[in-house]
């Protein structure tokens, strides 16, 4: 994995990780409860770990391990955006429930890349 892929992907996730964060806290405020609120943010800040993670190891800090890349990558996009989708959706009165079984699998795949840099490190 290159330098430039990693700390593109990481600046992406973390530019998204900003707007909904201030999305939430200023436009969802008002609609969400306290729950979903909840929710909704812990979506953006496991979002925002991870890309500081990429960009860790974008800047030469780590292992270049594609594998690591794609964990992180899919693990965000499973994790986090599955509770963006049953947030809002559950806002709606029009529960998305097939995301529910997705957020586990991109927590997973996130504890996958941990393990995997955690290997790699030895």
């Amino acid at each position: 994995m290159t330098s430039q892929t990693l700390i593109a992907t990481a600046a992406l996730f973390g530019m998204l990780a900003v707007i909904f964060g201030a999305f939430g806290a200023h436009t969802l405020k008002k609609t969400l409860s306290k729950e979903q609120l909840q929710s909704f943010e812990v979506g953006v800040k496991y979002q925002m770990y991870h890309a500081i993670v990429l960009l860790v190891l974008g800047f030469g800090q780590g292992p270049k391990s594609s594998a690591i890349y794609w964990c992180f990558v899919f693990g965000i996009i499973l994790f986090s955006f599955s509770i963006y989708g049953l947030v809002l959706s559950d806002a709606k009165g029009k529960k998305l429930k097939f995301l529910g079984p997705i957020t586990p699998l991109g927590g997973l795949l996130l504890v996958t890349g941990w393990f995997l840099l955690l290997f790699n490190a030895f």
